[in-house]
């Protein structure tokens, strides 16, 4: 049997994670003082843009076991919220405020959606088409 050939979903949502979590690293290595948010803007930027990038190549494939992705990214994305949700709870108890609970609301969004992603593209990738 030979593999269909898929677009790089897996490497662009990988490097989309990256940029994302030197992101929240930078952000993080400041505390407890305030960091200049420029860098930060600009990995986030450019993690958006790879996570837009991976729509787009989702949304381009045809033959793909579709039903699989949606079963598996559905689920993987309500738990990935949940744990969202309670890092962002985390984050305005210890009083984080302004652009930098923004950055880092914007980070766990990508983590959240990045992560059902490539869990439903990698169970997907390797069943039969719909």
């Amino acid at each position: 049997m030979t593999e269909r050939r898929l677009p790089p979903i897996d490497y662009v949502g990988i490097a989309s994670m990256v940029l994302t979590i030197v992101s929240t690293i930078w952000i993080a290595s400041y505390a407890p003082r305030r960091p200049p948010l420029a860098p930060s803007v600009a990995l986030l930027a450019a993690a958006a843009a790879l996570l837009l990038l991976n729509a787009i190549l989702l949304a381009r494939l045809r033959a793909f076991a579709w039903t699989t992705f949606r079963r598996v990214a559905f689920w993987a994305l309500v738990a990935y919220v949940v744990i969202a949700g309670m890092i962002e709870f985390a984050f305005v108890h210890d009083g984080t405020r302004g652009a930098v609970l923004l950055l880092l609301t914007l980070s766990l969004a990508s983590f959240a959606v990045n992560v059902p992603v490539l869990l439903g593209f990698g169970v997907a990738r390797y069943q039969a088409a719909d």
